[in-house]
């Protein structure tokens, strides 16, 4: 197929990247009319299966990028915020555990995806493996479907407006810690996708076989289920600032010592691909710790600004893709000529000729940057409370 090569990468990044980016266009809209949460739900099931249904029928690389990469996204935008949306009425004090455990569910996906993929594409071929998957979408999400309800009443009529209630809707614009949180949040997401993206050519230029890879992947999905669990249930337990720093400073030195200094062989990536999914796959679910204060019992104003944050992370996921691409690129053609094979790669650093050193090193500094911009955060949260102490031992 015509511009195959270059178009079909972009399936997996317009996915996300719109799934990612819809919050900030869909949370108006069921705030504003609660009722069609539901109906959303059942809308979004069915984007879902005809996307993938109407791709496994497509001939050109073009269609299969609208059906599977952008109608499917749709769908499960229609899916996934109201779900957010809901899992703020049902909990407030345990609010981050239950994140968690959302979260850990779309991990419990690559988990099987990478394994169960393989061997129905090699006995099936592509366009009845989609019809497979657009089945199981239908078999699995519906009977559910029911069961996905708030725990508020939600009426047939129009909200008086997305707004939340009270004063919150001025204090959040007002907070400088939201909007740091919003770029280190931004330059985490700028980094993080590119080990998932990037891992099986990593295992490819390792001489390893594709089910070894697609292990790789399955384990780093196993350590990001437990770390947004453990995230998920620490948020409601530490101050967000410390447990973000910590997970981002952490990430960032795993990058460069196990993925750049030690992943020159099987087990230096498999251990990678653990630590890696366990510390950076958790960042999504501090987000309660640090959006808590400023959304207190609203559910409303919680999904609004979950949204905002995942339309900031999904930034990154829309262009982390091309960055690094271009990256490897322009390490391969500097380094090819003066690298030898991967036989005598002693570092992670080396593996391709060297073609991805500048990717890892990208990722490393992009965690690092979120790691100080939380530790400014962090100061600036400290600073807030020891103002509002102070005026408040003032009044007494």
């Amino acid at each position: 197929m015509p511009k195959a090569s270059s178009l079909l990468p972009l399936i997996g990044p317009v996915s996300s990247g719109i799934i990612y980016c819809s919050g900030p266009f869909i949370t108006p809209v069921i705030t504003r009319y609660p009722y069609h949460k539901r109906t959303s739900l059942y809308i979004g099931t069915i984007l879902c299966w005809a996307s993938l249904f109407t791709a496994s029928y497509t001939s050109q690389v073009v269609q299969l990028v609208v059906f599977q990469g952008v109608l499917y996204a749709i769908g499960g935008s229609l899916l996934y915020i109201p779900c957010i949306s809901y899992l703020s009425e049902w909990f407030n004090h345990r609010r981050g555990l239950a994140n968690g455990v959302v979260f850990a569910g779309t991990g419990v996906g690559g988990i099987l995806l990478p394994l169960i993929l393989p061997p129905l594409l090699s006995s099936y071929g592509p366009p009845k493996t989609l019809r497979i998957l657009s089945i199981a979408i239908v078999l699995l999400v519906v009977p559910l479907l029911p069961f996905i309800k708030g725990r508020l009443p939600e009426s047939r009529n129009r909200a008086m407006g997305p707004s939340p209630r009270g004063r919150g809707d001025v204090e959040w614009k007002k907070s400088v810690s939201f909007w740091v949180l919003v770029v280190a949040n931004t330059f985490q997401g700028f980094g993080y996708f590119v080990p998932i993206v990037w891992l099986p050519t990593f295992a490819s230029d390792l001489n390893l076989s594709s089910t070894t890879s697609s292990v790789a992947i399955a384990l780093l999905n196993c350590g990001s289920v437990i770390g947004r669990l453990a995230t998920g249930y620490l948020s409601d337990k530490v101050n967000p600032w410390l447990l973000g720093f910590s997970t981002l400073a952490s990430t960032s030195a795993v990058t460069f010592i196990l993925w750049g200094l030690l992943s020159y062989n099987l087990a230096g990536l498999l251990s990678f691909g653990v630590a890696y999914g366990f510390l950076a796959g958790g960042w999504t679910s501090s987000w309660n710790g640090f959006t808590k204060p400023l959304s207190a019992s609203d559910p409303n104003l919680s999904t609004t600004l979950f949204g905002i944050l995942l339309f900031s992370r999904g930034m990154g996921n829309i262009f982390s893709t091309p960055i690094s691409s271009a990256l490897t690129s322009l390490n391969s053609n500097s380094t090819t000529s003066t690298r030898g094979s991967n036989h005598s790669a002693h570092l992670g650093f080396d593996v391709g000729g060297g073609r991805f050193e500048k990717m890892i090193v990208y990722v490393g500094i992009c965690f690092a940057s979120a790691a100080l911009i939380t530790l400014v955060g962090w100061g600036t949260d400290v600073t807030r409370r020891r103002r509002a102490l102070g005026r408040q031992g003032a009044q007494e």
